[in-house]
């Protein structure tokens, strides 16, 4: 385990936390937008303590949260009370049935993981219109400046670049993205409220290039691109 609760939360209270948070935030709302919300079942695989499963749920969802962690799962019941239904579990091994959800959402879950492609294929299994993954890019200045070689969490994570995850994505679900995004394009030390930086923090950036990515998979509204993988249940037989 990489993280426990205390030190997930204390580090969106730093600067640099807070400031990341802010540009993840509007990522985020970028990335869900045209996605309906009342009466739209959200589950979030790797919850933590709940922070962005309450964004989702200011947003109009019906969120839904799982976590391995005792220590998330308590701080996010400690956040949430009775808004959301959460759960401890392992994402390869999801306690759901299929279609359960409209969406799943994956947000900085996968690069913890020990079989990514296995919480992938879960979360293609319980979302009916599609999923949402967002993770730290390992080809993005930040993690060459600061993670890389540093022996922090994050270093001894397994970090993804862009052409890794979509290619992921693909193979698991034969879905690429319909869209796709990335924010924070500087190492830490751009990480500021000060000119230039806010205006170059404020925008977004090819999903390549950012220290955060993210891509939405929409099932409904794409094709998918291998017939192996175009059932995502088994067919009728006439």
């Amino acid at each position: 385990m990489y993280w426990d609760a205390e030190r997930y939360e204390s580090w969106f209270d730093s600067g640099e936390g807070r400031f990341a948070l802010e540009r993840e935030a509007r990522l985020l709302q970028a990335m869900v937008a045209g996605w309906p919300r009342r009466c739209t079942r959200m589950l979030e695989i790797g919850c933590g303590t709940g922070l962005f499963l309450e964004m989702l749920w200011q947003m109009g969802f019906d969120v839904t949260g799982i976590d391995k962690s005792d220590s998330m799962i308590a701080a996010a019941r400690k956040r949430f009370g009775n808004r959301a239904s959460l759960h401890l579990g392992d994402g390869s091994h999801l306690p759901f049935d299929d279609d359960s959800f409209e969406y799943v959402f994956l947000w900085s879950v996968l690069e913890f993981c020990a079989d990514p492609e296995a919480v992938l294929r879960e979360a293609s299994r319980v979302a009916e219109k599609g999923i949402l993954v967002g993770f730290l890019n390992k080809a993005s200045l930040y993690y060459w400046r600061n993670v890389r070689g540093t022996g922090g969490t994050l270093a001894r994570a397994r970090l993804f670049s862009w052409f890794e995850i979509r290619h992921m994505v693909w193979r698991v679900t034969g879905f690429h993205p319909s869209m796709a995004h990335s924010v924070l394009p500087g190492p830490m030390g751009s990480w500021k409220e000060d000119f230039p930086w806010k205006q170059i923090n404020n925008r977004f950036y090819p999903p390549w290039m950012g220290a955060f990515s993210a891509m939405r998979i929409d099932f409904d509204d794409l094709a998918p691109l291998s017939p192996l993988l175009a059932w995502r249940s088994e067919p009728e037989m006439s």
